[in-house]
């Protein structure tokens, strides 16, 4: 492998941290390239169980270098909360492992107290905010109305800029939504209390990812949520606010010029969603929550129960046409075991009509999945660790998918550690 990114096909929570976490030991570094604190990665190896919201996965492998690019929505409160809940179960991490854009901006206080008051005031029509200021952050960034975070080296200049934003954004808090303005002394407690903190990690990373590139180091990728929740190519209007997509990796990430050679997506071995906005292959009762229970699909970072369903072949093969992706790793297929017959949307009816194609975000809202089933396996495979010893009804349904979405399925977890892997050879794929 080259460079790589590994990226989400679906609607995000398909388990790319756990890969992010595998694959860093054939990886010299690890760069989170957009997003910010409102998804999570559960990592689980031997020094724990881990939820990641902004950190790389890359944290747990010693000589791995983490980066968090310009394109992340940096919250310098909760990045420092999360590297001390790390660091509490004896994971180091220092500035020589983890490395900060000095061209990423900063989530501010307010951008989460906007993100609240206007999900309060759409009310009914909500897009399910994570309410952690992510919209917010990046209207501001766009209308260059941020703070980067090299501007914490420039205390004057800093603290002049803060004071100017300060006053455009009070204008909002007050007049718009009638809540309370912030004031100087708000802002520097932020300062002095998280920014003074992260500080140390901050600095020129570009220029650290220029030499890494021209002494051969291999350089690892890491996405947010899926491509259904990409800004310009998901359900909009319920999606993230930055671009999930791997082909935005080397802008996010401070390399522009960089070749991704490997794409690696990951595809739940069913579909989850969390949050609003259509979901076509959407289950409900007493079958869906029995598939909840069995993922323990609640959202790392809100705990909201997950909506499930079964895979979506129209939907993922979307999202491995708009991640342009070279290999797929398909998650939890041991949360299907015992099941006697296994559903697959493998056609949406738009219309009256049935379609292989992923409608336009407004036709969503009226189609309607077409199913079909296939034999389930009864017993447990969180053991298997070879193709060869899954069981067949297992083979035939990822060599379903795999033809469905037409990339190849090279990784398949049965389980959430580390080790809990298949990793198919060339000779196996089909």
């Amino acid at each position: 492998m080259g460079s790589c990114a590994i990226v989400g096909i679906n609607w995000g929570d398909e388990g790319k941290g756990r890969m992010v976490d595998l694959l860093t030991e054939r990886y010299d570094v690890v760069i989170r390239f957009q997003g910010g604190g409102n998804a999570g990665h559960t990592v689980i190896n031997e020094r724990g169980k881990f939820a990641l919201h902004l950190l790389p996965s890359g944290v747990f492998r010693p000589g791995v270098v983490n980066i968090l690019g310009n394109g992340v929505a940096l919250d310098p409160e909760n990045l420092w909360k999360e590297m001390q809940q790390v660091t509490e179960k004896g994971v180091a991490i220092t500035p020589e492992n983890l490395m900060i854009s000095d061209r990423a901006s900063l989530l501010l206080p307010w951008h989460r107290d906007l993100d609240e008051l206007e999900e309060q005031r759409l009310a009914d029509k909500k897009f399910g905010s994570t309410k952690q200021g992510i919209a917010p952050f990046y209207s501001d960034k766009y209308q260059k109305k941020t703070i980067l975070a090299g501007e914490l080296f420039y205390p004057e200049e800093l603290r002049s800029h803060l004071r100017e934003l300060m006053t455009w954004k009070n204008l909002t808090l007050e007049k718009v939504y009638g809540a309370e303005p912030y004031t100087e002394e708000k802002l520097e407690k932020w300062l002095t209390e998280s920014c003074e903190r992260i500080r140390p990690f901050v600095r020129n990373t570009g220029a650290f990812l220029r030499r890494a590139q021209a002494e051969g180091k291999k350089l690892l990728f890491e996405a947010q949520l899926g491509s259904l929740r990409d800004l310009d190519y998901g359900i909009h209007p319920y999606t993230t606010s930055s671009n999930t997509l791997a082909a935005y990796a080397p802008i996010g990430s401070g390399l522009p010029g960089v070749k991704i050679t490997d794409i690696v997506g990951v595809v739940k071995a069913y579909s989850t969603c969390v949050g609003e906005g259509p979901f076509v292959c959407e289950m409900f009762g007493k079958e869906a929550e029995a598939l909840r229970e069995a993922g323990s699909e609640y959202g790392a970072k809100t705990g909201r129960p997950r909506r499930v369903g079964p895979i979506d072949l129209v939907a993922t093969r979307y999202g491995v046409e708009v991640q342009a992706a070279t290999e797929i790793a398909l998650t939890k297929l041991d949360v299907l075991s015992g099941m006697k017959e296994i559903p697959l949307c493998v056609r949406y009816e738009v219309n009256g009509e049935e379609t292989d194609e992923f409608p336009f975000p407004t036709a969503l809202a009226s189609a309607k999945p077409v199913l079909e089933t296939m034999p389930g396996w009864q017993r447990d495979i969180s053991d298997v660790r070879r193709w060869e010893d899954l069981p067949a009804e297992a083979q035939a349904y990822v060599l379903r998918v795999e033809q469905a979405i037409g990339c190849p399925i090279t990784y398949i977890s049965v389980g959430p550690e580390r080790e809990s892997i298949i990793c198919r050879p060339m000779t196996e794929r089909h």
